[in-house]
């Protein structure tokens, strides 16, 4: 996996929580009838774990690709859409390309990337000006200097800022600074006494890459750089708290920031390093504690510590645009031993991702859309979609332990739920950005600056309601509380999740529990923080919030008993909000499918009736195979739980389950009645 040198930061980080289906996984399979039974393991009830049922014979024969963490469905959607993305770029190459197009920047951009000779011919000159610059540096408050620029730049240090709505104040941006600069995937990296290997291995990449970079002292400012990240590592809020919507929006003048500090950081003087268009008069502080943290550290930490730091963090983000040595190095620390992948990716593919991403990623997803994409899937999802919002209104109505009063205001935000189908309807304007075919690391710095001031220019600007946080070509799908809007892209809307000629129950077992989940995403113990409008506001009565929290806190217990690893268990804490939309979202989604009174729903497929097909439907998106050290990466940082557990997790709350395989006592994924939850 190509570790892109793009800003740290995400809008996760800094402004409102995006949440999102998942994150990755790929097969090969052929287009087949809507059932395929060879996958599934006979032997295994699916009254007792209907993800090994469904998926069990594919988990036995399936090994996941040298080249990936983990192995599943939405892998083999996400290879299909690198592979159609190479046929574009392939294409557009072959065109005699006016200078400043967009389709001359995607070309070149790529050809950048590929001309591997290049690379191996500059080695390391492409950052040596900057490594001698931060070399020159002489005092505590240029260090703080340097954050600035990274932050325009795309390279992590402890202050992550960046441009999102007021979470108070929906139609309004603001600044908001969050915490960073660590180089493992979670806090615990650095805490744990069973992460000693991780740490190890970040030391000897520290060495390795100060080698290739001819800096003297490798292990001892190593060393050195290791225990300021574990410092800053233990200022960091945990990602529980992070997540708290609550917690995380403290808005301060510029005053009061100074003043959490303690004077430390000239916050006027950061801002204006990083160029912002207007003044800055408040600013939304996520994590106060740690800037207050922050401000020890770097008053006790030497310079000359903080000046290897920035040298490292500098040389980290740069590493995938250098030579092999770099590349080698990066993958070895990131992929091969915090995520068990044993090969790198083909170099065309890291080339792909590169083009598709951040970089240029609405002109790919804009060519992506014109061949991929058709209008009759966008019609049905739109219907779809449709049925999933009166299936959800008709389950408010339903609660039970719920007040009309709260309930009135539940149905206000729902009907204020706006979906995105497919594609933006207007797309983003790259043509400040300069793409040179033989100058790959100054394209990806031009293209994050140009990313930095289209993030920056927005303060004082109205809220562009047309925006996407994701392209088109992305196998994923987001519910964005501020903007209270679920978005679907083009590339999810395919087999298996969806399919214009696939049996209803498929469809609604599939891309229904999707839409049901982000649906439920503005429901679930954050997003139901939001209200209509996108502004956090408390609109649930007192004793509604309570019994609210009452059915979450049991969720939490139900999932944190799951132990995917030996004495590994998940974090129901960390998993609520994706727990909440995978169990509220099936539900919803079954409703909606007999709402619907499809005439699929009367017929058999496979031997399966409506509503087991249904659950077989949710089940088979979910398969999928993790490394080890994927799974122990995962369990830490991911809000997502394992996929096992988003198939058994969710089912044994749902009636309708237990109807449809005629679930008892004694069989292992019966739950007693009173045990069962039903939050939305």
């Amino acid at each position: 996996m190509m570790k892109n040198f793009t800003i740290a930061r995400a809008l996760v980080s800094v402004g409102c929580s995006i949440s999102t289906l998942l994150l990755t996984a790929s097969f090969t399979i052929a287009q087949q009838a809507p059932v395929d039974k060879s996958n599934f393991d006979l032997s295994v009830r699916a009254q007792d774990d209907l993800f090994e049922h469904v998926n069990g014979a594919w988990l036995e024969k399936t090994e996941i690709p040298s080249d990936k963490s983990n192995y599943g469905a939405f892998t083999l959607l996400s290879d299909l859409s690198q592979s159609r993305i190479k046929t574009i770029v392939d294409d557009v190459s072959k065109g005699n390309n006016v200078k400043g197009t967009d389709e001359q920047k995607v070309a070149d951009l790529f050809r950048s990337y590929m001309d591997e000779a290049k690379t191996e011919e500059l080695k390391a000159t492409p950052i040596k000006q900057e490594l001698k610059s931060i070399a020159a540096i002489t005092s505590k408050t240029e260090v703080i200097d340097w954050f600035a620029k990274f932050n325009k730049i795309g390279v992590a240090s402890p202050i992550a800022a960046g441009v999102s709505q007021d979470k108070g104040d929906a139609t309004q941006h603001i600044m908001y600074v969050s915490q960073s600069g660590t180089s493992l995937p979670d806090r615990d990296y650095y805490l744990d006494a069973d992460k000693q290997d991780a740490r190890d291995a970040l030391l000897t990449y520290i060495e390795k890459l100060f080698t290739l970079t001819d800096l003297t002292e490798q292990r001892k400012r190593g060393k050195a750089i290791v225990q300021l990240e574990t410092f800053l590592a233990r200022a960091q809020w945990s990602r529980v708290e992070s997540r708290d919507a609550e917690k995380t929006y403290n808005k301060l003048d510029m005053a009061a920031l100074d003043k959490l500090s303690y004077g430390v950081i000239d916050w006027k003087k950061y801002f204006d390093a990083n160029d912002v268009p207007v003044a800055i008069e408040q600013v939304i502080v996520r994590t106060p504690s740690f800037f207050e943290e922050l401000a020890t550290i770097i008053e006790a930490v030497d310079l000359e510590v903080w000046k290897a730091y920035l040298q490292f963090r500098y040389i980290d983000a740069a590493a995938p645009m250098l030579s092999k040595d770099f590349v080698d190095a990066n993958f070895a620390l990131y992929d091969k031993t915090l995520s068990g992948i044993e090969t790198q990716q083909p170099r065309w593919k890291r080339g792909i991702d590169l083009v598709s991403g951040r970089a240029l990623g609405e002109v790919v997803g804009k060519l992506y859309v014109q061949k991929h994409f058709k209008p009759e899937a966008k019609a049905e999802m739109e219907k779809l979609v449709g049925n999933l919002l009166v299936a959800f209104d008709g389950s408010i109505d339903n609660l039970t332990w719920m007040t009309d009063t709260t309930k009135a205001k539940a149905k206000e935000k729902l009907s204020k739920i706006t979906p995105k189908i497919g594609y933006p309807n207007r797309w983003r304007d790259y043509s400040k950005l300069e793409i040179e075919a033989d100058d790959l690391f100054g394209n990806v710095m031009r293209s994050n600056l140009v990313e930095h001031d289209r993030n920056v220019s927005k303060l004082g600007q109205p809220i562009d309601r047309e925006e996407w946080g994701m392209t088109p070509q992305t196998v994923n799908a987001y519910y964005n509380p501020t903007k209270n809007e679920i978005v679907f892209p083009a590339a999810i809307l395919q087999l298996p999740f969806f399919d214009l000629k696939a049996p209803a129950p498929l469809n609604y077992g599939g891309i229904g529990a999707v839409i049901g989940h982000e649906i439920s995403h503005g429901f679930d113990d954050q997003g139901s923080k939001y209200d209509g409008d996108g502004n956090l506001n408390d609109w649930w009565t007192e004793s509604d919030r309570e019994e609210f929290k009452k059915l979450t806190t049991q969720l939490v217990d139900q999932f944190a008993a799951f132990e995917p690893l030996k004495g590994k268990n998940v974090n129901g804490k960390l998993t609520l909000g994706e727990n909440i939309a995978d169990l509220s979202g099936l539900e919803v989604a079954h409703r909606a499918m007999k709402l619907s009174k499809d005439e699929s729903l009367e017929k058999m497929v496979a031997g399966w009736n409506s509503n087991q097909l249904f659950f077989v439907g949710w089940s088979r998106v979910w398969k999928r195979k993790y490394k080890e050290e994927e799974m122990i990466k995962r369990l830490l940082n991911d809000p997502h739980s394992p996929s096992r557990y988003r198939v058994n997790g969710p089912i044994t709350n749902i009636d309708a389950f237990y109807q449809a395989f005629d679930i008892k006592p004694g069989d292992k994924l019966f739950r007693p009645v009173e045990d069962r939850i039903k939050i939305w």
